[in-house]
């Protein structure tokens, strides 16, 4: 029986693995049918009570609608840009900084993502920059990658430190103090990806993308990739020490993004009589020119193309950070359900705080300034398509949802344990003095299955916790990479590529993009193995 368990316990990583990744099933068959043998054994195996699953399922499904509503904002926004012209200025303005997509990666798949993340968090950020690269000439599948592996390291602070601020605020002794010394801990252990991925980003593009695949296009731009990645190590690891864990990954890459700019416009560190750019035939989501608006490029114009999501950002942080504002959006339109079936299961969804409702905002601001014509056709056509697109996430969403929920709430049942818990609990029992290099592979393992770098660390830390109190390891080095891992976890959970995928017109190539983001996010919790190790022995 105990061996059904821990199989059990294990099938939320393995069944998405086996039919998206190795038989290359489509997310909608994949999906449906990995939930299916998962809540079925569940109720078999772990007793799980048919009502908590019945409110497990409820709860995915709301759960899904909350993030359908993103991916609708992200995709209306995306398409009034696209069809008023402004995607086109803003994608002129970008070549004006660099034509060489090797820096456009690194600039919006990684800076922009991180300023994106900062803000909202929530797999905003790739749903938000994929389409961005796709109107530089990136293709869809290149574009969801970089989108998704650059949306790692900005992530272990997340929308005004919340991985920490939340996730770790179930930890004895948990309070300001606290968490900026895990904050300072978290920058300290991740330095070493934040130094590299730059240069990942760039050797994921060329080997995978490229015309001629080869080390050499990396090799290139390393010395810039190497100084933008230094330069975001730098302050972030200052404002973690000076400021806390809520600024971390809104002033790090905002700054960074400035230098970025001003050095690739003037390629300082960059090949001068070289550039790299990715052949693609596809015009983005097909969208026919006649249908866009033709404005001309100037810098007035840039600047209005740029408004939207410059609104974004704003608007984000405001309700974030200012209370009465913050308090105005939490409790106006709440949608949220509480005590499921009677269950104590609960979902919030508070409409105008989510990230959703502020990329809606932007795109009717976007139609209001940019575009000087058909502003109703405009509308018309920016809803149809985005309603076919968001169709084609919905399914998968759901039944992607409605296991992990089910996984998540298995401690009401025969067992009397959840099942994440019993797992890691195995896992800590084998390894013991070794949990070093288990600890963030545990956070990858909680947001490939549940798709939030934050609910991870809410389910692990105390286990983490517990385990590094046993065998007398440095608590705050353990919990720093069980939130490390929990932000590289994030580029190869399920429904963020579901909605990633989605945004820019990709259908059943989910198992395609989990492929390619698995292996860095693996070396992402080798080095954070390999930075924890070394702390602890010989720094600390």
């Amino acid at each position: 029986m105990e061996s059904l368990k821990i199989i059990l316990s294990t099938l939320p990583i393995l069944l998405p693995f086996i039919f998206l990744v190795l038989l290359k099933w489509g997310a909608k068959k994949g999906m449906f049918v990995s939930s299916v043998i998962f809540i079925v054994l569940s109720y078999f195996i772990w007793g799980m009570d048919t009502n908590i699953i019945l409110a497990s399922i409820i709860q995915g499904t709301h759960k899904a609608v909350t993030i359908l509503f993103i991916l609708f904002g992200a995709i209306m926004l995306l398409k009034i840009l696209t069809y008023t012209g402004s995607m086109e200025i803003i994608k002129k303005g970008f070549q004006n900084i660099s034509d060489d997509m090797r820096v456009q990666a690194v600039i919006i798949g990684v800076l922009f993502v991180a300023l994106i993340e900062g803000s909202a968090g929530f797999g905003t950020p790739a749903v938000v920059a994929a389409p961005l690269l796709m109107s530089l000439g990136f293709t869809p599948i290149s574009a969801v990658v970089v989108a998704l592996i650059g949306d790692s390291v900005p992530v272990s602070f997340g929308a005004i430190g919340t991985p920490i601020l939340v996730g770790l605020g179930n930890i004895p002794g948990s309070g300001i103090d606290f968490f900026n010394k895990i904050s300072f801990y978290v920058t300290r252990v991740d330095t070493l990806m934040m130094l590299i991925l730059p240069t990942i980003i760039v050797i994921v593009l060329t080997l995978n993308f490229g015309k001629k695949r080869s080390i050499k296009s990396s090799l290139e731009v390393l010395p810039w990739t190497l100084f933008i990645g230094g330069c975001y190590a730098i302050i972030a690891v200052t404002c973690a020490l000076l400021l806390g864990a809520e600024f971390v990954s809104i002033l790090t890459p905002t700054i960074v993004l400035g230098i970025a700019t001003v050095t690739a416009k003037n390629k300082i560190l960059l090949p001068k009589n070289s550039t790299w750019i990715i052949e693609n035939d596809n015009k983005l989501n097909s969208i026919k020119n006649d249908d866009i608006e033709e404005i001309e490029f100037t810098t007035k114009n840039l600047f209005l193309a740029w408004i939207p999501y410059l609104l974004v950002v704003a608007l984000l942080i405001a309700t974030r950070i200012i209370k009465p504002l913050k308090t105005f959006v939490l409790t106006t339109i709440d949608f949220s359900v509480k005590n499921i079936m009677g269950m104590g299961i609960n979902s919030s969804w508070q409409v105008l705080y989510s990230p959703g409702a502020i990329l809606l905002i932007a795109g009717l601001i976007a139609l209001a300034i940019n575009s000087s014509k058909f502003k109703t056709d405009i509308l018309k056509k920016s809803f149809n398509d985005t309603i076919f697109s968001v169709k084609n996430a919905a399914i998968v969403l759901v039944f992607t949802l409605a296991l992990v929920q089910t996984f998540v709430n298995s401690a009401n049942s025969a067992v009397g344990e959840s099942m994440p818990s019993f797992f890691a609990n195995v896992l800590a029992n084998i390894f013991e003095q070794n949990w070093v290099f288990i600890s963030p592979f545990l956070g990858i393992l909680g947001s490939f299955v549940t798709g939030s770098a934050t609910v991870s660390t809410l389910t692990f830390s105390s286990i983490q916790y517990q385990v590094s109190q046993t065998i007398g390891i440095n608590t705050y080095v353990i919990l720093a990479m069980q939130v490390i891992g929990g932000a590289a976890g994030n580029m190869i959970c399920v429904h963020n590529v579901v909605a990633a995928a989605a945004v820019v017109g990709l259908v059943d190539k989910e198992g395609e993009i989990i492929k390619k983001t698995l292996s860095p996010a693996i070396l992402y919790g080798i080095a954070t193995c390999i930075s924890g190790y070394f702390l602890i022995n010989f720094i600390l």
